[in-house]
């Protein structure tokens, strides 16, 4: 009898692995160092909620559960800019088709570990860690989080979905740089009104841009909203006591201060994030191969960890559906997948500086509506670098050169100008056609469910 594959992981990426496998007709057992979260005895680890779009909608799609899990979030249109003065809205996508989805990480991770038990493939076993790894001899080394008592597993063909800091990388990719951000983040929840009113804009991702930090917040479906402050290390430590982080959002973020009561408690309480970037080659050894974080950790600022992770399962899908031979497989994802991987890190880095400094800017306000028409005008021709990342499954190296291309067109077309409506919108259509051929790919890949 044919042995069980190994995923080391059972997070949203690991189980939806494990899905995609089961539905090949294999038996998989998972191992996963936290409880079972069903439980109610683990987090759900990592807690900043997931912005779950197109790349993720499309793999879950495929196991029949996008809408299962649109169920369960809630839409967000596009930014609430808090800049002082009012809030400003800018739109994420075309219209009010084109949006992002707010959802619990745990809950997303809790429906797909269900999922996979459902399929009478699957086995989970909790509370057991990898500790190491060697491909050669397809074995796997664990220990019980409940005894402390170790040992041996066999695994011949065996997936890494063990999260950034993953053991099984430290075998296969000894020599991976993971670059970790000088800033970290804290979590507080800022409650529901009376009733479970919502007591900021519901369908919005809100952002209090501070030019060298910021503060955001996603909405949840009890009424309350998830917000995430993000920090150097330097000034988390400057604000440590509750009374110094009162003082703090007293002078920078008021309006929420005024929402959320025992706020600096609270923060003083948080647990203190921290982010990493993960590049690594190769992404596979034999029959051993790394997925998700494990293999392209990025940092969150683009809502594309988990997205991407989900994308990993896709694209290995669709060759072990022409390629069986694991090996070649493997080295086939890794080869194409990890220019893609190395994209949207870039990317994500990239969006730090966007979200926290140049939102409130004039200038970026001005190439907002300005790329606002084009789309309009030109349709499909012309996606702006977040939508073509969000709204499609066009590959992240290719988003990556169009988002440049477009700068470079908006830089000359904006030159001078201080309003939208004084743009040479001829030209600059000119532009986008001369310089920017995206309509195969969008054609092809717009659509999540095709």
């Amino acid at each position: 009898m044919t042995e069980p594959l190994t995923i080391f992981g059972a997070g949203p990426v690991g189980s939806l692995l494990a899905l995609f496998l089961a539905r090949r007709g294999h038996e998989v057992v998972v191992y996963e160092r936290r409880p079972d979260l069903r439980g109610g005895r683990a987090g759900a680890g990592r807690s900043i909620n997931l912005a779950v779009s197109t790349r993720g909608l499309y793999a879950l799609h495929q196991m029949g559960l996008d809408e299962k899990v649109l169920e369960r979030a809630i839409p967000m249109l596009g930014r609430m800019v808090h800049a002082g003065g009012e809030a400003r809205f800018l739109r994420y996508g075309r219209d009010d088709r084109e949006f992002i989805n707010s959802m619990s990480r745990g809950e997303l991770n809790r429906l797909l570990v269900t999922e996979a038990e459902k399929t009478g493939r699957v086995r989970l076993e909790f509370e057991e860690r990898l500790v190491s790894f060697d491909p050669a001899r397809h074995a796997a080394r664990l220990r019980s989080e409940r005894t402390g008592a170790e040992r041996e597993i066999r695994a011949p063909v065996a997936f890494g979905a063990d999260g950034s800091a993953s053991a099984m990388r430290k075998a296969i990719a000894p020599d991976a740089s993971e670059d970790v951000l000088d800033f970290g983040y804290k979590e507080l929840t800022l409650p529901a009104g009376p009733g479970g009113a919502f007591l900021l804009e519901k369908n919005a991702l809100h952002i209090w841009p501070r030019k060298s930090f910021m503060l955001i917040a996603l909405p949840n479906l009890d009424g309350s909203f998830t917000c995430t402050l993000f920090l150097s290390f330097e000034t988390f430590e400057e604000i440590a006591a509750p009374a110094a982080a009162e003082k703090f959002f007293a002078a920078t973020f008021p309006d929420v201060l005024a929402l959320v009561p025992d706020l600096g408690a609270l923060l003083a309480e948080a647990p203190l994030g921290r982010m990493t970037t993960v590049k690594c080659r190769p992404w596979w050894q034999g029959t051993s191969l790394l997925v998700g974080d494990a293999a392209h950790a990025i940092v969150p600022f683009f809502g594309q960890g988990m997205n991407a992770g989900f994308e990993d399962c896709t694209v290995l899908d669709g060759i072990l559906a022409r390629e069986p031979r694991w090996e070649r497989a493997f080295a086939e994802l890794s080869e194409t997948r990890k220019p893609d991987a190395d994209a949207i890190a870039d990317l994500a880095v990239e969006n730090f500086v966007e979200m926290r400094d140049k939102v409130s800017d004039p200038g970026f306000v001005l190439w907002k509506e300005v790329e606002a028409e084009l789309s309009r005008r030109m349709g499909g021709a012309y996606l702006n670098r977040y939508q073509l990342v969000t709204f499609t499954r066009v590959p992240y190296r290719v988003a990556l050169e169009a988002g440049r291309v477009q700068q470079e067109i908006l830089r000359e077309v904006c030159a001078g100008v201080r309003t939208a409506g004084e743009v040479d919108y001829d030209r600059a259509e000119r532009l986008v056609r001369e310089r920017l051929a995206l309509g195969s790919h969008v054609n092809q890949d717009s659509d999540y469910q095709g």
